[in-house]
């Protein structure tokens, strides 16, 4: 009997396909202006003017659905415009949290004949002694490791560098009187790229307290990017690595190396 009221229904895997795709850019919509009031206010303007142009076409209102039109257009573009890096953060954040872009760049590089150009077992072990003098000796850092993404736009906020990955080099630029060591290091394969750089901080709130501002900049970077961070507390000398905006203890270099060589692709041979 109820089932014969909606039997005008015709609901189909496209239609349950469609709601849940409905559903997922909702959700992400939600989430990424969430704490945002100048954006929530311009989506709410911008689903009204969608109601009230429904409302229009639908009682023929001709001159008012194409006026309706237009601001919706305008409206639309002038949000690409003006919150392009948002949407380029929050697509770039989409792909890396789903493993495409590292993925993507793995198959460009196969489909070109490319060799990727990853951190040898040497480079792995220069910056694990590093990162263990500067834990002992309690100096704050922040080590970003590049993988797929494009870091292009930190980078340019620091010093640029093309040198080898070398234990005394990567202590002096975090030595506490240095003029680099406030900031990220960048590495790409087996060279230090830049110093000095800019991270975005993440606006989550459920970090515990004892987590200070590289973390929070670690964090960020790792929930937009698919690099993976290298944090040595200036206050207590813990190091912790992140990636994919989760942190892990390190509690000795071993494990470390462990994580850079998994990082890498690189498999373990051994080491101490």
């Amino acid at each position: 009997m109820i089932l014969g009221v909606f039997s005008f229904l015709h609901f189909t895997v496209a239609d349950a396909l469609d709601i849940l795709m409905v559903g997922l850019l909702i959700f992400l919509l939600i989430r990424s202006i969430r704490g945002n009031s100048t954006v929530v206010n311009i989506v709410i303007v911008l689903v009204l003017l969608l109601i009230a142009q429904q409302v229009a076409s639908a009682l023929q209102m001709r001159m008012m659905t194409v006026l309706l039109n237009t601001l919706l257009d305008v409206g639309v573009l002038a949000i690409i415009i003006l919150f392009q890096p948002e949407i380029r953060h929050l697509m770039n954040r989409v792909a890396t949290q789903a493993g495409i872009s590292r993925k993507a760049a793995e198959l460009f590089n196969r489909l070109l004949g490319i060799k990727e150009n990853k951190m040898s077992s040497k480079s792995v072990e220069e910056l694990a002694a590093a990162v263990r003098t500067m834990s002992d000796d309690k100096t704050g850092a922040l080590i970003v490791i590049r993988h797929g993404s494009d870091l292009d736009e930190y980078i340019r906020t620091g010093d640029a560098f093309d040198a080898e990955i070398n234990r005394r080099l990567v202590m002096n630029i975090f030595f506490k009187n240095s003029p680099l060591h406030d900031g990220a290091m960048i590495i790409s394969g087996n060279r230090i790229t830049a110093a000095r750089c800019q991270l975005p901080m993440t606006s989550r709130t459920d970090l515990p307290a004892r987590y200070g501002m590289r973390h929070r900049a670690a964090v960020g970077l790792s929930e937009e990017t698919d690099a993976d961070v290298i944090v040595c507390s200036e206050e207590t000398g813990k190091v912790v690595f992140v990636r994919g905006g989760k942190l892990t203890p390190v509690r000795d270099m071993t494990t470390l190396i462990t994580l850079l060589e998994d990082a890498m692709g690189n498999q373990k041979e051994g080491k101490k």
